[in-house]
């Protein structure tokens, strides 16, 4: 899987922009605030129609333009499939093979990626919300299910804590309302979480072998799934279903006082542990480096196992934050399987065989030139 052609219009500093890519490495170098991370940001959009950046969907769209257009032809399974997502103040519209999907389920996926930004060095220590975002993300694209069970939660989660809060504060007593609404976002809790566990089986399968030869087989990687019921990680749906059911009927009075849904998948957690220690708590920042490499390393093969290609990768400003060795690991992986994009400032000071044939594109005040 390959992207051939991207196209911009009207998006954050290109007004237009049309480049053709090679199934490679292609490296795009600029100084900062020129639009490196806006191209790499566009190539995300065109897979997951939604930022990594932002939350803020009309900040993609230039100030005096009514829309921004991102384009893409992908090569997968040896055939052509043109890409388009449109974001204007009315919302946004994904297109596949030039027809409109009514459901964002239905073209998530079709282009899948794999993303290491420097924020992805915090994976390990950083907030639950990073873990659980990096979660979604990899579990959307392989399984589209996925991101229709999760938007119906978070819609779903959002009337129940509104009538929580209405609740707290004694404006309303709605609790066969609460009943419905609880009974709802059960049934896409259990989905998503058994959904999860078997992304993280599958996760853990690749990351531990990938990190015991970086850490030069001295470390032994594991992870668990830390959820807020207490729920063993093979249980099926339909008894995720009735813990979850038995769980918030013991919390309901304390949901009601603190005006919030106190337990789902939305504040569960991943935790990394290196020879049995919490990495978080207790790692080096070289290990939790290493955790973090060997958990995107592993999201390369595991997308490869689960839909027989290899996803893009996107290496956004990060390879100068990592050491030679690390280096020389990632780019030794991904080597003539991976089309890869590598935003940088300058190439110099990374040595490696695997960018003497890489295509190098210059960016500059929103223009790109490709020079090599």
């Amino acid at each position: 899987m390959y992207i051939e052609q991207l196209k911009l219009k009207n998006y954050r500093n290109y007004d237009e922009l049309e480049l053709a890519f090679d199934n490679k490495i292609n490296v795009i170098i600029g100084e900062n605030a020129q639009g490196k991370t806006n191209l790499m940001e566009a190539i995300y959009l065109l897979a997951l129609t939604k930022s990594h950046r932002t939350s803020r969907e009309k900040e993609l769209i230039q100030w005096d333009q009514k829309y921004a257009k991102i384009e893409g032809r992908i090569m997968k399974r040896n055939r052509n499939f043109p890409l388009e997502v449109i974001f204007s103040t009315k919302g946004k519209k994904a297109k596949l093979n030039r027809i409109e999907q009514k459901r964002l389920s239905d073209y998530i996926g079709t282009l899948n990626i794999v993303m290491f930004a420097p924020e992805d060095l915090t994976l390990v220590k950083g907030s639950p919300q990073i873990r659980r975002r990096f979660i979604d993300m990899e579990l959307g694209q392989i399984q589209p299910k996925y991101v229709f069970h999760l938007a119906q939660y978070q819609k779903i989660l959002k009337q129940r804590n509104h009538l929580l809060k209405q609740m707290q504060y004694k404006k309303t007593q709605e609790d066969v309302m609460l009943q419905v609404l609880t009974d709802q976002l059960i049934v896409h809790a259990a989905e998503i979480l058994e959904r999860r566990f078997i992304f993280l089986k599958l996760l853990k399968k690749w990351a531990g072998p990938i990190h015991h030869g970086i850490s030069r087989k001295l470390e032994e990687l594991n992870i668990t799934y830390s959820p807020t019921i207490e729920v063993l990680e093979d249980e099926k749906k339909e008894k995720i279903e009735t813990i979850y059911q038995n769980k918030f009927v013991e919390i309901k009075e304390r949901e009601i006082e603190r005006g919030t849904t106190l337990v789902g998948p939305h504040r569960d957690d991943l935790i990394f542990y290196v020879n049995d220690k919490n990495v978080q708590t207790y790692g080096s920042q070289g290990q939790q480096r290493t955790t973090a490499l060997s958990v995107k390393l592993a999201e390369i093969e595991l997308i490869y196992n689960e839909i027989g290609e290899y996803p893009v990768l996107l290496l956004d400003d990060v390879l100068s934050e990592l050491d030679d060795f690390r280096q020389s690991h990632l780019l030794n992986t991904i080597q003539g399987k991976v089309q890869t994009f590598v935003s940088t400032t300058s190439v110099d000071g990374i040595h490696h065989k695997t960018l003497e044939n890489a295509d190098i594109f210059q960016v500059h005040a929103g223009n790109v030139k490709k020079i090599t």
